[in-house]
């Protein structure tokens, strides 16, 4: 996604400023934000509501939707508001408000030596997956969306990136993630946006959309474990972290049928958390259709 060169010198600012705003009072900010951000960004608005009709069912009341849209748009805010201010936290500070459930799931998963794929959405407070690499010293490789310009990609993975979780451009060879799995560490990849148009359309909510099915096949070829994992916010604005069984995967042979298969075995457990908690799924562009529309 290109941005307008301003919008560095902004996360610049915001990341040098926000640190120093106490918590109680960034979160309280960053909600007043996100509801004018859905204001100010009808387009975005209009998108994120179109895909909420979509989980809420067709005959959800209008007013819920946009009731939901709103919280959308403050969960989002308060995410930037993590991603400014945590950044110069120390290391028992930021650890101090996330809670990891179940982390039995990733030793089992990593304890035959073929790697592991963790699999989650922009789903709540989702950066909170860096505690698992802190609670088990493991090395975190994740693809992510190549902003431009690309100093502002380098900023933002610089504000991300701590000693467990490093970031490579999704739009570049990812031979990084096969060196990761082959040496039995640790890949993490999102399941609910396909930003390099190279996913399959499957049935999500009851429609076809088109969804990103990198982690199945990179599992598939490299026999590597995955599991889904999804961070919730709560109302103190703390993170649980909840790590699901590892996924058994179809291996027929058959690749192509193996892929859809097991796509939609994720957006199962996708589904699951999205129905229930729609306001802290986070993702305001198209995803039913060809997912490239609107904005």
């Amino acid at each position: 996604m290109t941005h307008s060169p301003l919008i560095y010198y902004g996360y610049r600012v915001l990341g040098a400023v926000l640190p120093f705003v106490p918590r109680k009072l960034g979160y309280r900010l960053a909600a007043w934000a996100g509801v004018l951000a859905y204001y100010l960004k009808p387009g975005s608005a209009a998108v994120l509501r179109q895909n909420l009709y979509h989980v809420l069912g067709g005959e959800a009341d209008e007013s819920r939707v946009k009731t939901t849209a709103r919280q959308v748009f403050r969960n989002l805010a308060k995410n930037y508001y993590d991603l400014f201010h945590n950044h110069a936290l120390d290391e028992e500070e930021a650890a101090a408000v996330v809670t990891v459930r179940d982390l039995h799931h990733v030793r089992e998963g990593l304890k035959d030596g073929r790697g592991l794929i963790l699999v989650s959405a922009h789903f709540g407070p989702f950066d909170a997956a860096w505690m698992i690499g802190r609670s088990l010293d493991l090395d975190i490789t994740a693809p992510a969306e190549h902003l431009k310009p690309d100093k502002l990609f380098r900023y933002v993975c610089q504000l991300r990136n701590n000693a467990w979780f490093k970031f490579l451009p999704v739009d570049q060879p990812l031979l990084g993630l096969y060196r990761t799995l082959r040496r039995g560490d640790t890949v993490a990849m999102a399941a609910d946006r396909d930003i390099t148009g190279s996913g399959i359309l499957v049935d999500f909510f009851g429609a076809p959309a088109r969804m990103p099915d990198g982690a199945v096949r990179v599992a598939l070829r490299t026999g590597a474990n995955l599991l889904t994992c999804f961070a919730l916010r709560q109302p103190d604005n703390s993170a649980v972290l909840q790590i699901e069984p590892p996924l058994q995967l179809e291996r027929t042979g058959d690749f192509e049928h193996d892929t859809r298969i097991n796509v939609s075995r994720i957006i199962a457990r996708m589904e699951k958390w999205i129905k229930q908690y729609p306001d802290q799924w986070l993702v305001i562009h198209p995803v039913w259709g060809d997912g490239h529309d609107g904005i």
